[in-house]
């Protein structure tokens, strides 16, 4: 791991007086990004209806795909022999791959978990599939990520202590099965944070792979179905006994509340299908709060979308023209809505940036929070 830390390195460059926010910097063999950082989520290597050069344009710096569904299809031998995913997509950003396991546990039918990995049937054709720690790694390895996930066990929320206890202990022998299996030098490897709402597991969780020594280390099992209470002590349990010199990242979370309260308890890094799941149902995120642009007050409404935002959709069209573009049904809406919803939180995170740097992360969030009018998900 020593020549592979020196091309991944996560360097804290301060540290919010009145808070645990962090501002942060990731030199991601070569590519510098700066935390906090909002990443949109490519699952089939793409982020949905929109271009490389989309993305390249909203300032996204390092996205998502997913291991889980590039097995299935095109298969990990094709995105190999294109050269990696970044050649296969035409992206130059970095790229952070999850191992597999949300879909394994969450999509597949019929899946049987043994101490040496799920045997499940895939969601597509049925077919009989068997992943192991090591085999999501070499997957993610023939994929090319810049960033890989450890293996874990999703678990149901509520599960039971024992239950709990047993899959986290699991998770851990599994992250270090593929820590061991782990060969690419341009590639970090992450570990997973599980526990559930038990602080004592979490804890334990935490300290053993910190013991384990990965590149960086993320928060799993929340969004779940937890209430917003137990996910924000989900984050705390996790993240005490973390190391300070490593990033940290919380998956699956992208409600404008939800990621503030990350960063003012030390989250460096959020992903989530959030924005563009919501903005092809025409929902959209503004400075006021989320509209839908279907309503009918929005027929002839010939104003910008959001008059604080810089984004594509912001800055030439018009909520009548949107309003049209969905109820046409036309493909247009979909890339400039999820264009803007996405440009939102990445420009929610570079506010926090800035007022991490001065000091004043409790006060930015206050603005938000009292401008934006949340529903009751928090979006």
């Amino acid at each position: 791991m020593g020549d592979k830390l020196k091309n991944f390195t996560y360097s804290l460059i301060h540290e919010d007086c009145h808070c645990h926010a962090r501002l942060g910097q990731m030199n991601i063999f070569g590519k510098v990004v700066e935390t906090p950082i909002f990443m949109p989520v490519g699952t089939q290597a793409t982020v949905k209806f929109l271009a490389p050069e989309d993305l390249r344009n909203i300032k996204a710096g390092i996205i998502l795909a997913n291991t889980y569904h590039l097995w299935l299809r095109p298969g990990a031998d094709i995105l190999e022999k294109a050269g990696g995913i970044h050649r296969f997509m035409n992206y130059d950003g970095p790229i952070l791959t999850d191992s597999g396991g949300f879909q394994v546990f969450s999509l597949a039918d019929r899946r049987k978990i043994s101490e040496e990995g799920v045997t499940f049937r895939s969601h597509l054709d049925g077919s009989r599939l068997f992943m192991s720690p090591e085999d999501s790694i070499y997957i993610q390895e023939k994929i090319g990520s810049d960033i890989a996930m450890s293996f874990d066990e999703c678990i149901p929320y509520p599960s039971e202590y024992k239950y709990v206890k047993e899959s986290m202990e699991r998770t851990l022998r599994w992250a270090k099965r593929g820590k061991m299996a782990h060969t690419r030098q341009d590639q970090a490897l992450f570990g997973i944070v599980q526990g559930g709402e038990f602080a004592d597991l979490r804890e334990y969780c935490a300290k053993a792979l910190t013991e384990m020594d990965f590149d960086g280390y993320s928060i799993g099992g929340t969004s779940v179905g937890e209430d917003k209470k137990t996910m924000y002590q989900m984050i705390d349990y996790s993240i005490k006994d973390l190391p300070k010199d490593k990033p940290r990242y919380l998956m699956g979370v992208g409600a404008v509340n939800d990621i503030l309260e990350g960063i003012e308890r030390g989250v460096d890094m959020f992903d989530c299908v959030l924005p563009t799941r919501i903005a092809r149902h025409g929902t959209l995120m503004t400075s006021k709060g989320r509209i839908n642009i279907k309503k009918q007050i929005y027929k002839d409404d010939f104003s910008p979308l959001d008059n604080e935002c810089d984004c594509e959709c912001c800055r030439n069209y018009t909520k009548a023209y949107l309003n049209h573009l969905f109820r046409a049904n036309e493909g247009l809406g979909n890339r400039l809505m999820s264009i803007h919803n996405l440009r939102f939180l990445i420009r929610l995170v570079e506010g926090a940036r800035e007022a991490i740097r001065q000091d004043r992360f409790l006060e930015y969030k206050k603005e938000i929070l009292t401008k934006y009018q949340f529903d009751e998900r928090g979006f």
